[in-house]
């Protein structure tokens, strides 16, 4: 990886923290604090929260027509999600091992916490829990498609691909020969980065 990717890969680290930091500071003016996985709300707000939410019956009659009528169409495809979650785990769970792959941790990208907003009606909550799986589950099967490029095809398209994977950028470049014969084994097993930062010029962290 040449020098400019790498500065532009770090760049890109120091604005994710910046982001983090602003988040923070918006949890603290919405008045709430993060305790391990248990979001905590001071009392004033949690009772201001069950003043604003919207009672279930009023929230079905109030719904538009064609809304209710494609609802079907949404929950439905709970079937096929269930079904590629569990080919997904079955594979990463058969040949990660075989490939030293280390597995992906579900708790890593399944997140289930706006059920506990107190503005929120039981459909509500039911449809912000069927959100989180789905798009818990693009990512968990995401990231399990990514370790799996990662060790069979390390290599960038010649393309520009939108919305790459967090492991795209420290692949190899197309058309390098000699970065694949040479440096294939190291990035095919470095889950953890470290080879990739020596090739920069980095020392391990």
């Amino acid at each position: 990886m040449n020098e400019n990717i790498s500065r532009l890969i770090e760049n890109i680290r120091t604005l994710e923290e910046e982001l983090e930091n602003e988040l923070n500071q918006r949890r603290e003016e919405l008045r709430f604090e993060l305790i391990g996985h248990k979001v905590r709300f001071e009392l004033e707000v949690l009772k201001r929260h069950r003043q604003l939410k919207t009672r279930l019956i009023r929230y079905i009659v109030e719904a538009r027509p064609l809304v209710v009528l494609t609802a079907p169409f949404i929950y439905i495809i709970i079937l096929p999600m269930l079904l590629f979650d569990l080919f997904v785990t079955l594979y990463q769970l058969v040949c990660f091992p075989v490939y030293g792959i280390p597995k992906v941790r579900r708790q890593n990208h399944f997140i289930f916490d706006r059920h506990r907003l107190g503005y929120l009606n039981l459909l509500e909550k039911f449809n912000c829990f069927y959100c989180a799986y789905g798009n818990g589950l693009i990512s968990y099967a995401r990231e399990i498609a990514a370790r799996t490029e990662q060790y069979w095809c390390p290599i960038k398209h010649a393309r520009r691909v939108i919305g790459p994977h967090a492991r795209y950028s420290h692949f190899l470049d197309y058309g390098d020969a000699e970065a694949w014969r040479d440096e294939l084994n190291d990035v095919r097993c470095d889950f953890g980065n470290k080879n990739k930062k020596k090739r920069a010029g980095k020392p391990d962290t």
